[in-house]
């Protein structure tokens, strides 16, 4: 007599529409919760790491969840900048002569073919542990590093350009686009930091407009582009070309206008050297009015602690459609069993004991259930992976 496994096989083989959409059902009701977990379980490791390693920061007054997401995360672009003193100001602060912390600054305000241009100190990578896999870090004006997802998306390596996106097309009176060069590639690193491309602070500032660099002028010049001289100095018109590539022919050429200490930047990342000195520090700078100082784990939990709740009304919303889609599987099923009631009788009258087809009811149903389950699981992670690699959630 043919097995209970093999006679299962064929009964669902021969019934197909009702098997496909047994498994379809079981799917989507399992897809949903299953979904949520997994994406929840693959970024709170790194999420809450990203904010646990990282002690203080400090911007401008204003939301403190803006603040999180733009220096942690590089979402947002704060209301209000700092500037560079506040940074400097940071880092000189003593006790016993020796400095509390180690102020990083971030200016974070424009992008570079749609991902987040970040301007930082060379600090910025031991701090996050970050180390390139190939070429160096940046340490000329205009030299960029990006990350592992940058460089795959954009197909770019070290030695290529990088333009810089405009973002103010009807401001007449903005920069044109700036052509950085790729010196360096990231190693992988599972944070935000993949899907950036970080530079000096003093390129951003040229991106922003506050520097730029044109051709030499001197009182030989054409007269077209010279609106006046005298006393040895030189005033350009507007038809002086500037530059939209710093190489090494014109990086001298390159200047700044204003005093450096007002130069922005949107935030300040503060790593103490020892507890005691973070103690004293976040104490010193809570009395501050112009300066917003927030420990990002504490924000975070506050934040978490909302999508929690959230996340409380799905899976409370997935239990209900659950147990009415088990009610419904239980009806199908009950259903099917009185109408194949011809068929167990043509079995027991063949020779078959009742548990033996009770057995390959059994078993039907085991394999109904687990084509669903596999079904709803491998449609979850290609759904995952697609979202991560689209929009790097």
């Amino acid at each position: 007599m043919i097995g209970p496994v093999s006679l299962a096989l064929r009964s669902i083989t021969h019934h197909r529409v009702r098997t496909l959409l047994l498994v379809l059902c079981i799917a989507l009701v399992a897809a949903l919760p299953l979904a949520i977990q997994l994406l929840m379980l693959r970024h709170e490791s790194t999420i809450t790491t990203r904010a646990t390693d990282t002690p203080l920061v400090v911007g401008a007054p204003g939301s403190r969840f803006d603040l999180l997401l733009h220096s942690l995360y590089f979402r947002t672009t704060p209301a209000r900048t700092l500037s560079l003193a506040d940074a400097e100001r940071i880092g000189e602060e003593r006790i016993e002569e020796r400095p509390l912390a180690t102020a990083i600054p971030l200016f974070l305000d424009d992008t570079a073919r749609g991902h987040p241009l970040v301007g930082t100190t060379l600090d910025y990578f031991p701090f996050r542990g970050l180390q390139v896999s190939r070429g160096t870090l940046p340490q000329l004006l205009g030299d960029a590093v990006v990350g592992e997802e940058v460089a795959e998306s954009l197909g770019v390596g070290v030695g290529d350009p990088l333009l810089t996106d405009s973002g103010r097309l009807y401001d007449i009176g903005s920069t044109y686009p700036l052509r950085l060069r790729i010196v360096g590639v990231l190693a992988r690193s599972g944070g935000p930091d993949d899907r950036a491309v970080f530079t000096s602070l003093r390129t951003t500032w040229v991106v922003r407009g506050l520097g730029h660099g044109h051709e030499s002028l001197d009182a030989d010049s054409d007269p077209a582009l010279l609106l006046g001289t005298g006393e040895g100095a030189v005033t350009a018109s507007a038809a002086v070309r500037t530059w939209t590539e710093i190489t090494d022919e014109n990086r001298s050429s390159f200047h700044f206008h204003g005093e450096a200490d007002a130069w922005p930047v949107s935030a300040i990342i503060v790593v103490p050297r020892d507890p005691r000195s973070g103690t004293i520090l976040r104490a010193r700078l809570s009395v501050d009015p112009l300066l917003e100082s927030i420990e990002p784990r504490e924000v975070l939990d506050e934040t978490l602690s909302i999508v929690l709740r959230v996340k409380r009304f799905f899976d409370a919303n997935t239990l209900l459609v659950g147990t009415a889609t088990a009610l419904l599987l239980i009806l199908v099923f009950a259903l099917d069993w009185k109408v194949r009631q011809r068929e167990r009788e043509t079995l027991l009258k063949i020779g078959a004991s009742r548990g033996w087809i009770l057995r390959v009811a059994t078993i039907e149903l085991l394999l109904i259930l687990g084509a669903g389950a596999f079904v709803a699981v491998g449609s979850v992670i290609l759904g995952v992976l697609a979202l991560d690699r689209t929009f790097g959630i």
